[in-house]
């Protein structure tokens, strides 16, 4: 098991592989996410590590995390019409998918064995590249928190 520490510097060489320049910023980010491990938005991110720095735009926060999406670093997914993200799971090599807590914003792995010979007939013809399989709910901490108001 990769520890937190292990993660973001596997992230931050990933980045440089890429091209990008290591910077204290960046590195602030890649552990914020690391360390909640769940899904968050911009705008928290951006709260949090906008305390460290506070020069940093929202604009600079988002650029970067999109581009952390478009390298696989992080994975999104869309809550009631906004983007939220998460690191991904750099120990998971194999196909999954995930129940999202709308509570918390954590994600739990489901493995769903459909995905092996996925056949829609609707897209006879088609080329399927990719899919996403999300279910969103409640997990039990947040469950038993909304029963106990």
């Amino acid at each position: 098991m990769i520890t937190s520490e292990g993660k973001v510097d596997k992230i931050m060489r990933l980045l440089k592989e890429k091209g990008y320049k290591y910077t204290d910023k960046r590195k602030a980010m890649v552990e914020l996410l690391v360390k909640e491990d769940r899904y968050i938005n911009a705008k928290y991110v951006s709260e949090t590590v906008g305390k460290m720095y506070p020069g940093l735009s929202f604009d600079t926060i988002y650029r970067n995390l999109s581009t952390y999406e478009e390298l696989g670093i992080l994975e999104t997914t869309e809550i009631k019409g906004e983007k939220y993200f998460k690191i991904g799971c750099l120990e998971s090599d194999h196909h999954h998918h995930h129940h999202i807590c709308l509570g918390c914003g954590k994600a739990k792995i489901i493995h769903v064995h459909v995905c092996d010979n996925l056949k829609i007939d609707e897209l006879k013809g088609y080329r399927i590249d990719g899919h996403k399989f999300e279910i969103y709910g409640l997990c039990p901490n947040c469950l038993k928190k909304e029963e106990n108001k």
